[in-house]
């Protein structure tokens, strides 16, 4: 599935209706409007706008973005090169997912899909008036392509999403049905659904596994205006966009122009908002969000500095530990490492005491294993014991705390015990290990000044065990390549979660992701009960079974100590210039931006006050 992006970017695509048959939940052909995972969806045939929409919103203005590093290139579905933000919102997909449920899909390119009872396939059927910029009308030749070229020249996801469907077939010029591999896999139909469909007359012609500048041809809101490679892009609303007048669309896409700029850093980015230089910031740091603010236009009311709670999944964020490399291999040198790492400490002198522990890989929601595995949890997890750590169907996994120094020197020494036990010594001032003489010595490798004053607090704590780690920074293309190939000793990642995981933890966590460049197994974990557990997972046939198989997984990767576990909120933080109206209502998943607009009151009163710079150059990557 297409879950939660390495970054937060504004303005994606948004959610439109489907009229369903799905046999398995009603007579074969008897249409349904909205398929979802487990149950019944949300939404029914007679609604006629999203909850957390504004139907009424007026459309037009412009709105102007940052984002950090650069660019070079404008197609998003292969490995190579860094794509440009906000690219999504040119292209559509067969279905699109609401923001208020776990996992529910309503039609966007397609009308109507069919499943047989078997579920053993899904036939999807495409709106007529769907069409590309160019006004050529989508077919279902352009489906196929997309699958195709997606699963042999795209990221390596694509392959591991659609690794159980068999195989697709055009049916008619509008019909195109994908069979699937035998076996339970519920959500391959919401699978497909989200893959973005392609003009085949367009990229037939182009090598679809290089970058390119040349503006490709889209389907969705959204069509580029203007760019400057690496410092700026401009995307333009399309009056003439085929599906603006579907229901569940009504409220998105109010904005006529959106324009992001490229800074060098996160500081610049900052002193450029305050300048005015542009009018909407997701902030990240909570040093910034907690001491950054303080400018004269914040204190007028014309910025808004605003908290939007959510109950969406924190995923994972930590210090990755490349188990490919010799140095990490033994779990107890990785669960050692951990007690190094002081995230009371950070959190009082650097966050402002903003931020919860992440203990789990599915913190903040029902989905987070707690306390001792539950009967139906033991019932997955016995039959694998000897390929899992023994803690798993015994114990609660904590991360170490540390709230004084007593209790990190205490830390620090049950560290020493672990390292010690795992064929290291203390010699010298040095840890080195006791057959080879080699001193324990690793890199974290980062693209983003910020982690420097989380890594380097770190790194002295380490020193006190007689470790070196070096932290060293490097530009974003060296830093995506080298992540890439798994050329790292460990590194900040983010695994994003959704309410429902499914198949995408197969390129997170099975043994065949490790050894595939460009997957998201940047951990390198190899272990045959893991691979089981997310079958398993993917297997499951209702919300009780999932939730239950989810935790048994986060118990597994809990405790094979292939992080350090950061931090994570509730909410998100967000500052603008007053100038957006947005609703009322927050869902379940948290902001959704491509349902803000543009005020006219609000934005000719700031214009009147004087919003700051009405234009400055971004810092150059």
């Amino acid at each position: 599935m297409n879950r939660a992006k390495f970054r937060f970017l504004p303005w994606l695509t948004g959610v439109l209706l489907l009229s369903v048959s799905l046999s398995s939940m009603v007579a074969l052909g008897e249409p349904v409007h909205g398929l979802a995972l487990h149950g019944q969806p949300k939404y029914g045939p007679d609604f006629t706008h999203l909850d957390y929409v504004n139907p009424q919103a007026p459309k037009g203005g412009e709105a102007r973005f940052s984002e950090i590093g650069s660019f070079d290139t404008f197609n998003p579905f292969n490995i190579k090169g860094q794509p440009v933000v906000g690219i999504g919102q040119l292209f559509e997909s067969l279905m699109t997912s609401s923001a208020d449920e776990p996992f529910s899909e309503y039609g966007l390119i397609a009308e109507s899909v069919d499943i047989p009872e078997d579920r053993s396939s899904v036939t999807f059927t495409i709106r007529p008036q769907a069409k590309f910029h160019d006004g050529s009308p989508i077919t279902a030749d352009d489906v196929l392509f997309s699958f195709a070229t997606l699963k042999s020249k795209g990221n390596p996801s694509y392959r591991f999403y659609y690794t159980s469907i068999a195989s697709a077939e055009r049916l008619d010029e509008r019909r195109v049905k994908f069979t699937f591999a035998p076996g339970e896999n519920r959500e391959l139909p919401l699978i497909i659904g989200q893959m973005p469909v392609l003009s085949k007359k367009y990229w037939e012609s182009r090598d679809f596994a290089a970058t390119t500048l040349d503006i490709p041809m889209g389907s969705g809101p959204y069509r580029i205006e203007r760019f400057e490679p690496g410092r700026f892009v401009v995307y333009q609303r399309d009056e003439n966009y085929w599906g603006k007048d579907l229901p569940v669309n009504r409220g998105q896409h109010n904005i006529d122009r959106l324009r992001y700029d490229y800074y060098r850093d996160v500081t610049v980015a900052l002193e450029a908002f305050k300048a005015g230089a542009y009018d909407l910031r997701v902030e990240n740091v909570a040093k910034q969000w907690a001491t950054g603010y303080d400018f004269p236009a914040l204190r007028e009311g014309r910025v808004k500095k605003e908290i939007f709670p959510h109950q969406r999944t924190s995923g994972m964020q930590g210090f990755v530990y490349n188990l490919r490399r010799p140095l990490f291999q033994n779990p107890k040198v990785r669960q050692a490492l951990a007690y190094a790492f002081d995230f009371e400490w950070s959190n009082r002198n650097l966050f402002h005491d903003q931020y919860r522990r992440t203990r789990s890989y599915f913190d903040n929601s029902e989905l987070a294993a707690r306390g001792l595995p539950s009967p139906e949890e033991l019932a997955l997890l016995e039959p694998l014991r000897k390929e899992l750590p023994p803690e798993v169907l015994t114990a609660e996994y904590q991360p170490p705390v540390a709230q004084d120094d007593g209790q990190l020197r205490a830390n620090l020494r049950k560290a020493l015990e672990l390292l010690q036990e795992a064929g290291w010594t203390f010699r010298d001032r040095k840890l080195v290990n006791a057959k080879t003489g080699e001193p324990f010595r690793f890199e974290l490798l980062i693209d983003e000044p910020t982690w420097e004053r989380i890594g380097l607090p770190f790194a002295r704590n380490l020193e006190r065990l007689g470790i070196e780690m070096t932290v060293r920074s490097v530009d974003s293309a060296q830093y995506e390549n080298r992540v890439r190939d798994f050329d790292f000793d460990m590194v900040v990642n983010v695994w994003g979660q959704s309410l429902s995981p499914g198949n995408e933890q197969r390129e997170f966590w099975s043994s065949a992701a490790a050894d595939q460049p460009g997957s998201r197994n940047l951990a390198g974990l190899k272990n045959p009960a893991v691979d089981q557990l997310v079958d398993q997972l993917i297997a499951a046939p209702d919300r009780a079974s999932l939730v239950t198989r989810v935790r048994a997984l986060d118990r597994a990767l809990q405790w094979n100590y292939l992080v350090i576990p950061h931090w994570h909120i509730p909410y998100d933080r967000i500052a603008f210039w007053d100038k957006f109206g947005y609703p009322a209502v927050t869902p379940l998943q948290g902001v959704q931006l491509n349902a803000w607009w543009i005020d006219p009151a609000k934005a000719a009163a700031l214009g009147q006050r004087g919003a700051g710079a009405e234009k400055a150059d971004p810092a150059k990557p």
